[in-house]
């Protein structure tokens, strides 16, 4: 790439122009048009400096640039000296805009696809464009980059050769408690996206179902406040009350120890009635979470039940036979 020194501001390419350009380090790049179709970019989730050449040529290249918000993604091409087209995509305004983008890529449109941060389409929007744009025969080229899941990953000191991303969980505790019951039983490192105002309680939840559980808070990735907590998911849970809730949380969750498995319902049940004869409630379930494999809130409502029918049966008087 040809380069020459940078006015404060760049060269803006008027419309039609064929020379588009960005800067780097006090110079102006020039930035070819890039093959049409829709390309992908990967951009910051925190620190600017982040993004890849290959992204900062993409988008000064480009017809469109087609994102979340204009204004954040402003941010990024003004730092860059970017004057490309800003287009809003977002889940509010996609079915007006698809029809539209598709039809500029029909025209031959060089388009990139951003979100706010980090990789496009991971728990943002642009599948269903994707989708469209490829059944339309239309080119989709990915330009790799930032991205908090695998960035949370990488930082969380737990295996990595297989991992599960959840995304976003349900906002209400008892649909996130049943939805966390379901992840107990995935032989993977979790990874899940959680908001300030909720990461307590998710703590909370996460230590009743998968307690022992190493595990990593990654708060503000890459950002100047970034902060990293690992231990037990229990620890974790008892010392919540001291995170500072401000900023975007990932959530980093270990496997289940290695060689353990999903104990069967049968078996579970055996081990709870064992138990209850000679321990409470609570000691028969914590014996049951350290065997079993299985979910604390499922153990806890399966040993009530069990516990109340041994009552019944000695109310009864009905001790079985001799």
């Amino acid at each position: 790439m040809r380069s020459k020194p940078a006015s404060r501001y760049g060269t803006e390419a008027g419309p039609g122009s064929s020379e588009r350009t960005f800067s780097v380090g006090g110079h102006i790049l020039n930035a070819p048009r890039p093959v049409p179709g829709l390309h992908l970019v990967a951009t910051p989730i925190g620190n600017l400096g982040d993004i890849t050449l290959r992204a900062l040529e993409t988008l000064a290249g480009v017809d469109i640039i087609a994102c979340e918000d204009t204004r954040i993604t402003r941010r990024l091409t003004e730092r860059y000296a970017i004057t490309a087209l800003l287009k809003p995509y977002h889940e509010h305004n996609a079915a007006l805009a698809r029809p539209k983008i598709l039809e500029k890529l029909a025209q031959g449109a060089s388009i990139a696809l951003v979100s706010d941060a980090g990789t496009p389409l991971i728990s943002d929007p642009g599948f269903k464009l994707v989708r469209e744009v490829c059944a339309a025969g239309h080119a989709v080229i990915a330009l790799p980059g930032p991205s908090s899941v695998l960035s949370a990953l990488a930082v969380a000191a737990l295996p990595t050769d297989r991992f599960f991303f959840e995304g976003f969980l349900p906002s209400k505790q008892t649909a996130r408690r049943a939805r966390l019951s379901e992840l107990a039983r995935i032989d993977a490192t979790l990874v899940m996206f959680e908001s300030g105002n909720r990461v307590q309680d998710t703590l909370a939840d996460l230590a009743e179902i998968m307690g022992a559980r190493d595990a990593a808070i990654c708060r503000e990735m890459t950002k100047l406040h970034e902060e990293i907590k690992r231990g037990s998911v229990a620890e974790l849970a008892r010392t919540a009350d001291t995170l500072e809730t401000r900023g975007e949380f990932v959530l980093v969750i270990g496997p289940p120890v290695a060689g353990s498995k999903i104990m069967t319902e049968h078996d579970l049940d055996d081990l709870l009635r064992s138990s209850l004869q000679r321990d409470s409630v609570k000691d028969a379930v914590a014996h049951a979470v350290e065997l079993s494999g299985r979910p604390r809130r499922e153990i806890y409502a399966r040993a009530l039940e069990l516990a109340q029918e041994t009552e019944k049966q000695v109310s009864r008087g009905d001790h079985g036979e001799d």
